[in-house]
């Protein structure tokens, strides 16, 4: 169960192996290169993507995909400078390319915290191509996650004014108006999505959430309850659902969101060579320290006020991670043991084997929190603490800094608040279903609050 894997991975591994033997046939293949790099990338070899990329490059491909593939290997290995240039090279090849302005706009934000520095390329492509939604679009999520939601609706506005169908950005124009008050427009923007694309997943989430802002719970309940029977294992699916039940007053809500059973804080072992937990944590904390290089949190993320590093292949084989893991996989098993078999949404899929889909690291500063949020593909979430300022939780009567469940990502009428909540505490693992509602309380110290997390899927 240690190793992360990724989506369709089996897939990816099968095409790494089919290209390789291309390439034995054919070394001059640029495509197959390009391919490769590309299958590297999804599975996070990062430095086996970058050489297949340039490989590609050197070759004579002149794709932009290419170079936001090798791009994306470089910020991997955080080689920021590099990857920024590359990125440029791609919107070069393709002055409007949505992709790479995003992920350029995305490292520009998390490097320097500046969301005027991180716009500035891709303004200036809007004016050359304002007919481009996903370019809008793009401008509407920067500005929300650098905390201006109203300039990140009238971004997302500017864009439907010039392409009023598009369908991505009448959903984050539903969204924004939910969360700065406006119930009204934004059920107007989620159901004119819904005429447009009235079978998509994403677009019936949306309007699903547009009602639940309105307060027509009843409205919502059929469209949350079709969602679980169209793709049972999503877990966005299912918090929905528990969303439409608690505000129904539904008993059903309780035995989903039963904390007594289903969140377990639980010690981390001593790893092997190790006679202390705290003497471990301290060498893992420095570890960590020097690989966070980020200045603030990514786009699209829970993550506010902080960093996020991916714990990838080559994080993962680094002693201290690795050790970390090891500890790890001992209490994602007792919790499974402890789980049993059932027939509701978690119990249903405990098969007593499983494996990691992602992990990343959190560093979180003064002022910083997780924004509420579930793991749609996921079956186990998790938080594990390795270093802690030493205010969160010296006092029961002070949350700051605390894990909290229950409090949905979405505006609802009325409003609902977190009811349930654990004290983080260094060395000790948080696991919990991924379709409940989490997020971190805000906390003000000197010092950061570190942890890394996890999810997990039946193996």
């Amino acid at each position: 169960m240690a190793r992360v894997i990724v989506a369709g991975v089996n897939d990816r591994v099968a095409d790494t192996a089919r290209l390789r033997q291309q390439l034995t046939l054919d070394p001059n293949d640029r495509v197959a290169w390009h391919n490769l790099a590309a299958a590297y990338g999804d599975l996070g070899h990062a430095a086996q993507a970058e050489e297949a990329a340039r490989r590609a490059i050197t070759l004579g491909i002149k794709a932009p995909e290419t170079r936001l593939v090798l791009a994306r290997a470089l910020q991997s290995q955080r080689r920021l400078d590099e990857s920024e240039r590359e990125f440029e090279r791609a919107l070069a090849l393709r002055p409007a390319y949505v992709e790479a302005h995003r992920d350029l706009a995305q490292l520009v934000w998390m490097r320097t915290g500046d969301a005027g520095a991180a716009l500035r390329r891709l303004d200036k492509a809007i004016r050359a191509a304002p007919r481009e939604p996903g370019l809008h679009l793009v401008r509407s999520i920067v500005l929300e996650f650098a905390g201006d939601r109203a300039g990140g609706l009238v971004a997302a506005e500017a864009g439907l004014a010039r392409s009023p169908n598009d369908v991505p950005l009448l959903r984050q124009a539903a969204r924004l108006c939910a969360e700065t008050g406006d119930a009204d427009r934004a059920l107007a923007f989620a159901q004119r999505a819904a005429s447009l694309a009235p079978f998509a997943f994403d677009v019936r989430t949306s309007l699903c959430e547009a009602l639940l802002a309105a307060g027509r719970i009843d409205d919502a309940a059929p469209i949350a309850a079709a969602l679980c029977a169209v793709q049972p294992l999503n877990q966005y699916a299912i918090a929905l659902q528990a969303t439409v039940w608690r505000l129904q007053g539904d008993a059903r809500y309780a035995a989903l969101y039963d904390y007594g059973a289903l969140v377990v804080s639980r010690e981390l072992d001593v790893p092997p060579g190790w006679n202390r937990l705290d003497a471990f944590l301290d060498e893992l904390t420095a570890d960590l320290d020097g690989l966070h290089s980020f200045r603030t949190h990514p786009l699209q993320q829970s993550v506010r006020g902080g960093s996020q590093l991916q714990l990838q292949a080559p994080e993962l084989a680094r002693p201290l991670i690795g050790a970390l893991f090891k500890s790890i996989n001992a209490a994602v098993r007792a919790y499974m043991a402890q789980l049993g078999p059932g027939t509701d949404p978690l119990r249903s899929r405990n098969t007593g084997k499983a494996a990691y889909t992602g992990a990343w690291s959190v560093r979180l500063r003064s002022g910083g929190h997780h924004a509420d949020h579930v793991h749609p593909h996921g079956w186990l979430s998790s938080a594990c603490y390795i270093a802690l300022p030493p205010s969160i939780g010296s006092k029961e009567t002070d949350h700051a800094g605390w894990l909290r469940f229950g409090r949905p990502s979405m505006t609802t009428s009325p409003p609902l608040q977190a009811d349930h909540l654990v004290r983080p505490e260094p060395g000790r693992v948080v696991l919990f279903p991924a379709y409940m509602w989490h997020g971190v309380e805000p906390f003000e110290s000197d010092q950061p609050r570190l942890s890394v997390a996890f999810d997990v899927v039946p193996g």
